[in-house]
């Protein structure tokens, strides 16, 4: 039988590419690696990493982010012990809907290591996380224990 468009080799290319595909599929659905077994300990380290994610962040463009309303506080009246005193309140509002019940929130840069809320004694505290965000000059960190 004579081919002289070719048909015949065009075929024979589509059935061993088709036959070399099955193959690697095959291959790896045996070949399958093992999903790792996370500790919780890595889980826990990124607590204060999440927290800080959700008060700096905004649900949409108009909305105000809750480090930006605690620094303007800050920043209006010049820091001063009414104004640490009102975002203390605010700060003590806000770490208490997430129900966290160990935790240190301080600003290290304006107010010289401030602490504006905390819960917990952090002298029992096994391991640290820590997250730091800066707004509008003002430095925020939070440990979570």
């Amino acid at each position: 039988m004579n081919d002289n468009k070719g048909s015949l080799y065009f075929a024979d290319a589509i059935i061993a590419i088709s036959t070399l595909f099955i193959v690697m599929l095959m291959l790896n659905m045996l070949i399958s690696l093992p999903n790792p077994n996370y500790s919780d300990a890595s889980h826990n380290s990124k607590n204060a990493q999440d927290i800080m994610e959700l008060l700096s962040g905004k649900v949409d463009f108009e909305d105000e982010t809750f480090l930006s309303v605690i620094s303007s506080i800050l920043k209006e009246n010049k820091n001063s012990k009414k104004s640490i005193s009102e975002v203390s309140q605010i700060c003590d509002d806000k770490f208490g809907e997430f129900k966290l019940t160990n935790y240190m929130f301080i600003e290290t840069n304006q107010l010289d290591s401030t602490v504006l809320s905390s819960s917990g004694d952090s002298s029992k505290a096994g391991n640290y996380s820590v997250a730091t965000r800066n707004y509008d000059g003002y430095s925020y960190t939070l440990y979570i224990w």
